[in-house]
């Protein structure tokens, strides 16, 4: 039984879904499934009870899992201690955000904390914003970069970065959408809308449909991510609600094929900022990285 063995296992012990921790731990399903056996065969005991949907602790799993928390967290203090003695932290932290964040927020916060701690390996996944704080949850990401749930998990910690402010865009060059919204009075019933899978932006448009009393709005497509959604628009298959930011930091072929609607329309900003689990800011790869944001200086 060793530190990576243990990790794996307390990491199912939380998600109770094996492809969900394989993919956080970095190793394949079946890989996952020999050390856990490897484990019961050690102790002995089953330590789950799994079948085709669900996966639960047996008594022995539900005492090895108070033992592997107590292991780690000693192991972390230890080696948080012998870091303190040496030059620099190192070891690996891994980092998720959509690709708009990575050119627009991450690069100032990496560059002071590169400055202080030049051993850590920065690994960085981008992906929908929207998935951001359950990659968090997942133990995925440790770190990751997010805009703010209407309703923030309590095991959450959240470090706001900034206010973004969400507009309206339409196709730039002529096509029927363009014609559309061009209209004295738009018939938004019939324009069709692209829209992200999920996260605060999705509230606000589905806000905006109820304001503007649009029961049963035409939607051509749910996309994940807001890049590919102005990718969309560019190419005329509709009109979407964006965060400014990511229009900002597209490529300059899209972004000129692209307008913003009338400003008098955006809708509520909403708060960017870093988030990670609550239980694990005392570690010190994470405990490093959130001293550095604004909001904790």
């Amino acid at each position: 039984m060793d530190i990576r063995d243990l990790k794996m296992f307390l990491h199912l012990a939380e998600s109770r879904h094996f492809g969900r921790s394989a993919r956080a731990m970095h190793v394949s399903p079946s890989t996952l499934s020999r050390q856990i056996q490897r484990l019961e065969e050690d102790l002995g005991q089953p330590l789950f009870i799994r079948d085709n949907r669900t996966v639960v602790l047996t008594e022995a799993g539900e005492e090895l899992r108070l033992f592997a928390q107590q292991t780690l967290l000693q192991y972390q203090q230890l080696r948080h201690a012998i870091d303190q003695r040496g030059p620099s932290l190192s070891g690996e932290l891994h980092l998720f955000c959509s690709v708009t964040a990575a050119y627009s927020h991450l690069p100032p916060i990496l560059d002071r904390f590169r400055v202080e701690h030049p051993s850590v390996e920065i690994k960085l996944t981008t992906g929908d914003a929207a998935d951001a704080v359950e990659k968090t949850l997942s133990g995925e990401a440790d770190i990751a970069i997010a805009g703010k749930p209407e309703t923030l998990p309590a095991a959450v910690a959240f470090s706001m970065l900034d206010n973004l402010s969400v507009v309206m865009i339409a196709p730039a060059l002529p096509c029927p959408v363009r014609s559309q919204v061009n209209q004295l009075l738009p018939d938004w019933q019939n324009i069709p809308f692209i829209l992200p899978d999920q996260g605060p932006v999705r509230r606000r448009i589905e806000r905006w449909f109820r304001h503007q009393r649009i029961t049963n709005p035409f939607i051509y497509a749910t996309v994940g991510g807001h890049e590919a959604m102005v990718s969309m628009v560019a190419l005329g298959c509709g009109v979407a609600l964006i965060p400014e930011v990511v229009l900002e930091n597209s490529p300059e072929p899209v972004r000129n094929r692209v307008t913003i609607l009338d400003r008098s329309d955006e809708k509520a900003p909403f708060e960017l900022g870093v988030c990670a689990q609550k239980k694990r800011l005392h570690e010190p790869l994470i405990e490093a990285f959130w001293k550095l944001l604004p909001g904790q200086r």
